[in-house]
């Protein structure tokens, strides 16, 4: 059975005003369109809907029966058309995002606030992991799209540059190192090194930086705020990228850029190819290429 949405609303209408002429004006339709039109929906249900005389337009029981689900169809058509007018003007809908944990704890925040301000009824959900598990994320639908240190560039998936940070050396600030107007990698070979874990971006750029030289490793931890806290014991030294300063504008720590070839680490902004971003998605997509990082006010 084939039912539009018009065959809806002139069996209600009709059933309504119990009049060809008023039902037909509601419909902003002439009566001699209204009632063909009338005469093919009861043709395509196979049944006689209305009584129809000089005096009255009544509902046959059948047409009572067919009100029934006539008044669900429509409320379901008025169901659907609210919730895509409010998903195309952004009232609702739902953004996943998968990021680094150094974005997301130092250049999101502003962003979200932002996004959330413009859109209240968006819900957001945000999944702050290291790089392999952002493009996993995609690829499994669970994020709408992330920004990695991965270029994952594949029949499914596409990434574009979003942004690039160099790294800085941290230490005490009574630390010998904080004296050196610029710090080379040779200077750091010497000191106790608090590492980022293995499998982090960081860790990966840095051990190709330093190869074939060994470090002092001290330690290996998983989260920055960590170094942070065994940098400012006075426990050791290390390196982190630009996104990750915020955590360590803390007393007593210094932090130096170290000018290092080949140590810019690029982040990438990845989607999947198919299908495209759902509207809401799509706005906060070009809101944070918007907002990119911007670290040229940092020597």
């Amino acid at each position: 059975m084939n039912l539009s949405q018009r065959d809806i609303q002139a069996f209600l209408a009709l059933a309504s005003q119990k009049n060809f002429t008023r039902a037909a004006s509601l419909c902003h339709l002439s009566q001699p369109a209204f009632s063909a039109l009338i005469r093919a929906l009861e043709t395509t249900v196979g049944l006689r809907l209305f009584e129809r005389s000089t005096r009255h337009v009544l509902l046959t029981p059948e047409g009572e029966q067919f009100l029934l689900s006539a008044q669900r169809i429509a409320a379901e058509f008025a169901a659907c058309e609210k919730a895509m007018r409010a998903t195309a003007q952004l009232v609702q809908g739902r953004v996943a995002v998968a990021l680094l944990p150094s974005l997301a704890a130092g250049w999101l925040p502003p962003v979200l606030r932002s996004f959330a301000g413009q859109h209240p009824g968006v819900q957001l959900q945000v999944f702050d992991v290291l790089s392999e598990p952002c493009i996993a994320a995609v690829a499994n639908g669970d994020a709408d799209f992330a920004l990695a240190a991965i270029r994952a560039d594949t029949p499914d998936l596409r990434a574009e540059p979003f942004c690039s940070d160099r790294f800085h050396l941290v230490c005490p600030a009574n630390h010998p190192l904080a004296a050196l107007d610029e710090v080379q990698l040779p200077d750091l070979a010497a000191w106790p090194f608090v590492h980022l874990a293995r499998h982090s971006s960081v860790r990966q750029y840095l051990d190709a930086a330093f190869f074939p030289q060994t470090m002092q490793t001290l330690v290996e931890v998983e989260q920055l705020a960590t170094v942070m806290g065994l940098v400012k014991a006075g426990l050791g030294i290390s390196v982190v990228p630009a996104l990750a300063l915020f955590h360590f504008a803390q007393p007593g720590l210094v932090t130096r850029p170290l000018h290092l070839p080949g140590m810019d680490r690029q982040i990438y902004l990845v989607r999947r190819r198919e299908p495209q971003l759902s509207v809401a998605a799509q706005a906060l997509y070009q809101l944070m290429q918007q907002k990119r990082p911007d670290f040229s006010h940092i020597a």
